[in-house]
């Protein structure tokens, strides 16, 4: 496992080159460190108070996929497409995909192409998806 320290520097690096900005606010850093190095956090922020990089950069950090539940559609089309602006393989599994789509996404999964999963609650209590 990786020092403290170590993943922080990695995660400021991201932060700067993957993200575009200077440095983590507030309580980011603490969380980012916390949750890369295993550990799990509930965190409570304002709209715009940068939780969504609590989870993405940890996600990035670690080995294999990181796996978001959300029960909100348009914030994950916005959240996978800015995702995807950036570089990071990132998709969604949800309603608004037909089968043929949600079978692909489900491939890319499976081979290890992608870096964040978002799904909503409803699809992660699905037998075919626990199957996965």
């Amino acid at each position: 496992m990786k020092s403290p320290d170590s993943l922080l520097a990695e995660a400021r690096h991201l932060l700067n080159t993957v993200f575009g900005y200077p440095d983590f606010r507030g309580p980011q850093a603490d969380i980012i460190t916390h949750v890369a190095s295993g550990g799990h956090a509930l965190v409570l922020m304002p709209t715009g108070g940068g939780k969504s990089l609590c989870y993405q950069i940890p996600a990035l950090l670690r080995p294999g996929v990181g796996i978001v539940v959300s029960p909100l559609i348009a914030l994950m089309q916005d959240q996978v497409d800015q995702l995807r602006e950036l570089g990071i393989a990132a998709a969604f599994l949800n309603s608004t995909l037909d089968q043929a789509a949600a079978r692909e996404v489900e491939r890319a999964f499976l081979s290890g192409e992608l870096q964040l999963l978002y799904v909503a609650p409803e699809r992660l209590t699905t037998s075919r998806f626990l199957g996965l």
